[in-house]
């Protein structure tokens, strides 16, 4: 099971969520208190389950309702997802990935493993 691990930084809180094998599947952006980074998780928890997905990697791909995935490749050519809340507002981004099925498997992942994953703070 995954688990979601949340940590102060220099500028605010930000949390990853991580894989049963502790690889990182997605990170959050920076909030300025940790009970905003809370509901941020919490949020993640809601939505990633429910979330459709966009595939913006495909010309004249139909646009899809928030919440949803959307799939994207970015300036260096590597596949990567966003998680969007039912505001539009990003809540988790991931790494880049070589291949589009990698990309997608790690959607597969954050659906699974959002839901149920404990929360941790990381000293």
């Amino acid at each position: 099971m995954g688990k979601f691990v949340y940590k102060k930084t220099a500028t605010g809180y930000n949390f990853q969520l991580l894989a049963a094998n502790g690889e990182p599947i997605g990170t959050s952006e920076v909030y300025t208190t940790e009970s905003a980074c809370l509901n941020g998780i919490a949020s993640v928890k809601k939505n990633a389950p429910i979330a459709g997905v966009e595939d913006q990697t495909v010309e004249g791909a139909a646009a899809v309702k928030n919440p949803k995935f959307v799939v994207f490749t970015d300036k260096a050519g590597e596949f990567r997802f966003r998680l969007q809340a039912v505001n539009g507002e990003p809540i988790l981004a991931s790494e880049g990935y070589k291949s589009k099925s990698g990309c997608l498997n790690g959607v597969e992942s954050v659906k699974k493993n959002a839901p149920d994953a404990a929360v941790e703070e990381q000293a």
